[in-house]
């Protein structure tokens, strides 16, 4: 009897949950119509405006992905207090409302329906807008659907604008398809001497997570490699090693990873348009061979600075900057005063691109050749970068140095190896400073950090870049809030695209980064290292001078 009693209680407690659960949702309804927020419809009656929405973030006429995730976006107009957005396709459609918060946020399945449906083809996207009692249309715009999809998986670290300690930092993976975001490391969350460690410079072999690293600085030390779903931890060094393995870059058919090794430093302007400057005092290029934990140096140098490694699509040639900055030292002064030298000629530091060959077999490199000389003309190249299909290389060029991550001169440039032409992609770039960038696996398209937004917080952007090896329009990638990249006080910092998720859980990366002693790799003498010689009079071979 009891227990028939507590059913009959339990029964009614439900029913009573439920009633009020439609009651409370019928009166969401009505304040929700009092606040001014309509139905998903086109007005019956409205006037056409001889200007386009004032929307962020800016996703008109851009191309994108079909298998992006919906373009949220705020509408921005203080005399409107309601609005509809009505995206037109092919045999498609998608209309979704907002009130006078102007945030539009579209359903994912009818979004996805609407790309799939309008693929290769044009999507026409015009918005309303109900100012008082009467309603009004903006010009439409236009998102062009490619044919090629983009990477489903976005890789960045998330970093705060200090320069001393490391408090919060990790690296995250963006499903791009959809909202969910993947932790993969985060060091301490509160500052913690004893555990304050830096991470960066995650990065992958040919656009698969399956061989995976990143770098540990001070406390637990050490470049962690994930290969077969399990890391391990190792340490580069050695006496003629300036400071360990700094920008990698995966051999695309072997277990090898190119490194350079930097002494880094940092300067701050008192009286200047950028933040910071960051700067090598030294740097070089070493190969490290992950199976049997053995590295040599590829390039060692006294007065070049080789940095930022990158193999070519077949694995037989490394391109890599190097700027010569022997005519910035004057002979006669100590080397102690190497810094100081450098520091205040700081905008007279350029790099060119160059390469060397790579036999994979008798992993023998070649002799080091002019790709592009730019320091002659007072510019600087940072990050190159080739396509999937080996035809191009993505770079970033400014007015000087090699972290252009601050520097507003700083474009993407690409260079037509097939053509050996060299142009800049003026459509995707902005005024403001666009720094790394990587590709998608089919070479069509582009994710790069760049400041546009608001001068002062780096954002991930995607660019189409076509057949003909034209850059399109970029547009920051899509959050389920658009109100996300005003609040979010911390820059994104190298993406990586790639076609799989990461799989290791955090907690076997954190056990092995804090739980673990690096292992130490063995350093092979290299006989054959390479030092740049004087140019020849093809321009071929060498760093060219560089004067002022």
């Amino acid at each position: 009897m009891k227990n028939e009693s507590y059913k009959w209680f339990v029964n009614l407690l439900n029913m009573r949950i439920k009633i009020n659960k439609y009651i409370l949702l019928a009166a969401a309804a009505v304040l929700l119509s009092a606040c001014g927020k309509p139905v998903a419809q086109v007005p019956a009656q409205y006037s056409s405006l001889d200007e386009k929405a004032n929307i962020y973030p800016d996703y008109t006429d851009i191309v994108v992905p079909p298998n992006i995730a919906p373009l949220n976006f705020i509408v921005r107009d203080s005399l409107a207090d309601a609005f509809v957005a009505h995206l037109r396709g092919k045999d498609s459609e998608l209309l979704t409302s907002a009130s006078e918060d102007g945030v539009i946020q579209m359903n994912m399945d009818e979004w996805r329906n609407l790309l799939t449906t309008c693929k290769g083809t044009d999507i026409t996207v015009t918005v309303y807008a109900r100012r008082g009692e009467k309603w009004f249309a903006y010009k439409p715009y236009t998102l062009t659907v490619a044919e090629e999809s983009v990477d489903a998986f976005l890789s960045y670290r998330l970093i705060q604008p200090s320069y001393e300690l490391y408090r919060q930092l990790g690296i995250y993976q963006r499903n791009l398809t959809n909202w969910d975001v993947y932790t993969i490391y985060e060091n301490n969350r509160e500052y913690d001497n004893s555990n304050n460690h830096c991470i960066n410079c995650h990065n992958y072999r040919c656009n698969s997570s399956a061989d995976m690293m990143f770098h540990v600085r001070a406390n637990h030390g050490g470049t962690i490699i994930v290969q077969n779903g399990k890391a391990r931890k190792v340490q580069m060094k050695d006496s003629t090693i300036i400071t360990a393995g700094v920008y990698p870059s995966w051999h695309p058919t072997e277990n090898l990873i190119a490194f350079s090794t930097n002494k880094t430093g940092q300067a701050f302007h008192v009286y200047h348009d950028e933040k910071i400057e960051v700067m090598d005092e030294a740097s070089d290029l070493l190969l490290y061979d992950v199976t049997k934990n053995e590295v040599q140096h590829i390039l060692r140098t006294t007065n070049d600075l080789e940095t930022f490694p990158c193999w070519a699509p077949d694995g037989k040639k490394l391109y890599f900057c190097n700027a010569d900055i022997s005519p910035l030292l004057n002979p006669e002064l100590p080397d102690s005063t190497r810094t100081h030298q450098l520091m205040i000629r700081y905008d007279s530091i350029y790099y060119n691109l160059m390469s060397v060959t790579f036999d994979p077999k008798t992993r023998q490199f070649g002799e080091p050749k002019m790709e592009i000389d730019v320091a002659s003309k007072h510019k600087s190249i940072s990050v190159p970068r080739v396509s999937p299909d080996g035809r191009y290389v993505l770079y970033t060029q400014g007015d000087y140095g090699q972290f252009h991550i601050w520097h507003k001169s700083a474009d993407l440039w690409v260079k037509d190896l097939k053509k050996d032409s060299c142009y800049v992609l003026q459509e995707t770039n902005s005024p403001d400073a666009e720094s790394f960038h990587s590709w998608s696996s089919n070479g069509r398209w582009m994710v790069f950090a760049s400041r546009r937004m608001d001068g002062n917080y780096s954002r991930a952007f995607l660019a189409y870049f076509d057949k003909n090896g034209r850059g399109h329009k970029a547009f920051v990638i899509p959050q389920e809030d658009p109100e996300w990249n005003i609040l979010l006080l911390k820059s994104f910092n190298v993406p990586e695209l790639t076609k799989d998720s990461v799989t290791i859980p955090m907690a076997d990366i954190s056990k092995c980064v804090i739980g673990t002693e690096a292992e130490n790799a063995k350093y092979i003498p290299n006989a054959a290292t390479f030092r740049h010689q004087e140019p020849k009079a093809d321009g071929v071979t060498g760093a060219s001078p560089q004067k002022k």
